[in-house]
C-alpha cells in the first residue's frame, strides 16, 4: 500500500529529530574530576574563610558590646546610683538590715546576703532589664553566630567558583564537614551544608539545641555586676548596722512600722538625719561609682572573652567544630553524616 506523502515526510523529520537529540546526548562533557589534592587546597581556603569570618563578626560583637557598656553605664547613673544614695532609700535599707538582723539564725543567709539579693533585683529591675529591651548581650551572642553562617557561606561560594567545582560535588563535600556534633540524638548534629542552606535557621533541630545550651550556660553563670553588687551590700549592710547600736534594733524595726503612717522616723530625727546624709551623699555617690564602674568593666571583658559564654561563644564553638573537622579529615574522606530536611536558599 503506497505511503502518503505527508507520512514520509513527518518520518524523517522525526529521524532527523532524533539524530539532532542522539548527536547532542553524545556531546555533552564527562563530570569534572576533582583531585585530592585540590580538595585538600579547598580545605585549607575554607579553614582561612572561616578564620577571617570569625575575626569580622567579631568586630561587630565588640561594637555592639561597646553600645550596651554605654547604656548599662547611661542607667546606672541615671536611676540606680540616685535611687541607692537617696536619703530616703537609706532609711528603708536600714529597716530591712534591721529586720534581716532579727530574723538571722543558723543555716539561713546573713543579712549582707540578703541584702545583696535585694540589690540585685533592683539593679536588674532599674538597670539591665531597661537595657535589654534595647540592646542584649544574648541577642548580640545569637546574631553574631547568624552572620558568621551567613559570611562564611558568601565565602565559600567564591572558592567553588574560583576551583570550578561543579555544585553538587561541593554540596557532598560540604556534608561531610561538621559544624555542630551535640549528639546523641543524630538530631543533635549538623553538618556544614545542613547549616548553610536550611531556612529558617533556628527550625533546624540541631541549631536550635545550640542554641538552647548557650542560653542555658548564660543562666548558670553569675554577671560580675551582681558580685559588684555584692560587694556594695555589704559596705552597706556594715554602715546602716552601725546606724542601728544608739536605738537597738528592735525599737528600728519598731518605728518603721509605728504610728503616725508608718513613718520612719519622727520630723527631729528625720531633720538631723538629712543634713548628716547630704553631707555623706557626694562620698557615697563616688564609692558606688567607682565599685559598680569596676564590676561592669569586669563583666564587659567577661562577655567578649568567655568562650562558652560571652558574646561570641556560638561563633568560637561552629568556627572551632568546623575547623577540626576540616583538619582531621585530611587522610580519607568520611561518610556523610545523616542529613536533614534542607531547602535551598534562594542566591544573594
Amino acid at each position: 500500500m503506497p505511503r502518503s506523502p505527508f507520512i514520509v515526510l513527518l518520518l524523517a523529520l522525526l529521524l532527523a529529530l532524533g539524530g539532532c537529540g542522539s548527536r547532542q546526548k553524545v556531546a555533552e562533557p564527562p563530570p569534572i574530576s576533582v583531585s585530592p589534592a585540590t580538595w585538600q587546597q579547598i580545605d585549607r581556603e575554607i579553614i582561612e574563610a572561616s578564620l577571617a569570618t570569625t575575626s569580622s563578626v567579631n568586630d561587630y560583637a565588640r561594637r555592639s558590646m561597646r553600645v550596651w557598656k554605654e547604656r548599662v553605664q547611661q542607667y546606672t547613673e541615671s536611676e540606680f546610683i540616685p535611687w541607692f544614695t537617696g536619703y530616703w532609700t537609706q532609711q528603708w535599707l536600714t529597716m530591712k538590715v534591721a529586720w534581716y538582723k532579727m530574723n538571722s539564725g543558723e543555716g539561713s543567709e546573713t543579712p549582707e546576703q540578703r541584702l545583696a539579693l535585694y540589690l540585685q533585683e533592683q539593679y536588674h529591675e532599674r538597670v539591665l532589664d531597661p537595657v535589654a529591651k534595647e540592646i542584649d548581650p544574648e541577642a548580640i551572642r545569637d546574631r553574631a553566630m547568624e552572620l558568621y553562617i551567613q559570611l562564611l557561606g558568601q565565602q565559600l561560594q567564591q572558592i567553588a567558583q574560583r576551583y570550578r567545582v561543579p555544585p553538587e560535588q561541593f554540596n557532598l563535600h560540604l556534608t561531610r564537614i561538621q559544624a555542630i556534633g551535640l549528639g546523641p540524638p543524630a538530631n543533635s548534629n549538623a553538618s556544614l551544608y545542613q547549616l548553610l542552606f536550611s531556612k529558617p535557621l533556628e527550625q533546624q533541630p540541631a541549631y536550635a539545641a545550640l542554641l538552647k545550651r548557650l542560653h542555658s550556660a548564660v543562666r548558670a553563670g553569675t554577671q560580675r555586676s551582681d558580685i559588684g553588687l555584692s560587694s556594695v551590700a555589704r559596705q552597706a549592710s556594715e554602715k546602716l548596722g552601725a546606724t542601728l547600736a544608739p536605738r537597738g534594733i528592735a525599737s528600728a524595726v519598731a518605728a518603721a512600722v509605728g504610728r503616725a503612717a508608718g513613718t520612719v522616723i519622727s520630723l527631729a530625727a528625720t531633720g538631723i538625719g538629712v543634713m548628716t546624709h547630704n553631707r555623706e551623699q557626694p562620698a557615697m555617690v563616688e564609692q558606688l561609682r567607682v565599685i559598680l564602674n569596676v564590676a561592669l568593666n569586669e563583666e564587659w571583658r567577661e562577655l567578649m572573652e568567655n568562650r562558652k559564654t560571652g558574646a561570641m561563644a556560638g561563633v568560637y564553638y561552629l568556627s572551632g567544630e568546623i575547623e577540626d573537622s576540616l583538619l582531621s579529615a585530611e587522610g580519607p574522606e568520611r561518610e556523610p553524616q545523616p542529613a536533614a530536611q534542607v531547602i535551598t536558599l534562594p542566591a544573594q
